[in-house]
Order: structure tokens, then C-alpha cells, then sequence
């Protein structure tokens, strides 16, 4: 079923019914990714605490900063 199919049904719900249909909605995006992410496999996450470059360039604009007047 299309999109401009859909639309007219849509388009007589009540308030209510449109509420409930807007939360299906955001939420099913969601039931599709859970997939992704399998229990019990660990993922490494990227964390800045050993982001030395990083740290040393905020530090060298911070100081660039400080010096304009």
C-alpha cells in the first residue's frame, strides 16, 4: 500500500486515533534496528580520555583565545 493511498485513511481518523498513530509510528523505526544490536556481544565505543592531539589543540586555541584582545 502507497503513501497517497494511506493518506485519506489517515486523514479521517479521530484526534486520538492520529495521537496513537504518530506514537506507532516513532516507535517502529526502532523494532526495525533492534537488530543491530545483538545481547551478550560486546562493540568497542570510542571515548576522548585518551584523545591527547585532541586535548592539546583545544588547549592551544584556548590559550590563542586568551591572548586577543
Amino acid at each position: 500500500m502507497s503513501l497517497a493511498e494511506v493518506l485519506p485513511e489517515v486523514q479521517s481518523l479521530s484526534r486520538l486515533e492520529k495521537i496513537r498513530l504518530i506514537q506507532f509510528l516513532a516507535q517502529e523505526p526502532e523494532r526495525d534496528e533492534s537488530s543491530l544490536i545483538e545481547p551478550g556481544r560486546s562493540y568497542p565505543v570510542w571515548s576522548p580520555d585518551r584523545a591527547f592531539s585532541a586535548a592539546a589543540a583545544l588547549l592551544e586555541a584556548l590559550k590563542d583565545e586568551k591572548g586577543r584582545p
